[in-house]
């Protein structure tokens, strides 16, 4: 009887937070950012589905037919001028929009930075969902002064997945990845900054080295990278900070002995709650 009163409170907690983050969500201004048919798609664009599965107190969506992003504004007294795009992870799959989307926009605009927490294609779209990076960097550079940060620079941040998707953007911007839109092909696809936070799929070389596609490294961006030791995908982090070390290119790599993966940040996980610390005074420094 216990027990399962227990269960119905942690379930009920979880949906009021997952509540709470959609309707938040959906307050923001949000940019559907293919203005006509969607590259790569066949059919008419549509809502993503939210899947049953919200273990952990995660809303989980899929289904990314009409990519977005949602539009996070910080404090007008605390604006810096710079921009970061939100790459939320789910094993290209689906995307855990709310841990590692909204919470960490959030997060940022607390920083004074504007964050667009991106909607990319899944399920098993890693071509497509490299194209709406690209096309969202894109996006946010047309509208920069709309957004107030057109004096500033525009910066990654991707977890799992989503550090892989945001490692691909920044080694991969010299080649379209799509036709251009509205001559989008005159504005950088290039992010100024990339911070992958527990990365998974950086190493799927032989012998567990550097991803192949990720090999034109000698214009990628300052990067910051978090992972631990227990984490399945951690020689990600591991092997990209060393190629980007040996092309000289600023690269800073924190490495927890635990933690696990796909801990977001939120509190009760030391890696968790670390992370955010460190990548606020590596921004700042930067």
């Amino acid at each position: 009887m216990i027990l399962s009163m227990k269960r119905t409170i942690r379930y009920t907690l979880g949906l009021l937070l997952t509540c709470s983050h959609l309707l938040f969500a959906q307050g923001q201004e949000r940019i559907s950012i293919w203005p006509d048919k969607v590259p790569g798609e066949t059919g008419p664009k549509a809502a993503p589905v939210q899947t049953p599965d919200t273990s952990g107190s995660v809303t989980r969506i899929t289904d990314v037919t009409d990519p977005v992003l949602t539009v996070y504004r910080p404090q007008p007294s605390k604006t810096n001028g710079d921009a970061v795009i939100v790459c939320p992870g789910g094993g290209y799959r689906i995307l855990a929009i709310d841990k590692e989307g909204y919470e960490v926009a959030e997060w940022l605009t607390s920083l004074g930075y504007t964050a667009f927490v991106l909607e990319y294609r899944v399920p098993d779209k890693q071509a497509e969902a490299l194209m709406d990076l690209q096309r969202a960097i894109r996006v946010v550079r047309s509208r920069a002064a709309e957004w107030g940060v057109e004096s500033g620079d525009l910066g990654v941040i991707g977890f799992s997945a989503g550090g892989s998707l945001a490692a691909r953007a920044s080694t991969q911007h010299h080649k379209p990845s799509y036709p251009s839109v509205e001559n989008d092909h005159l504005l950088s696809a290039r992010p100024d900054f990339a911070l992958l936070i527990y990365p998974a799929y950086l190493d799927q070389g032989e012998n567990r080295s550097l991803t192949p596609d990720l090999s034109h490294l000698d214009d990628a961006p300052p990067t910051f990278l978090f992972g631990t030791a227990d984490d399945r995908y951690g020689n990600s982090a591991l092997v990209y900070a060393g190629a980007l070390r040996d092309r000289q290119i600023p690269v800073e790599l924190h490495f927890l002995p635990s933690g696990g993966h796909g801990y977001g940040m939120r509190p009760g996980n030391l890696a968790a709650e670390s992370w955010p610390v460190l990548a606020e005074k590596w921004l700042e420094r930067r």
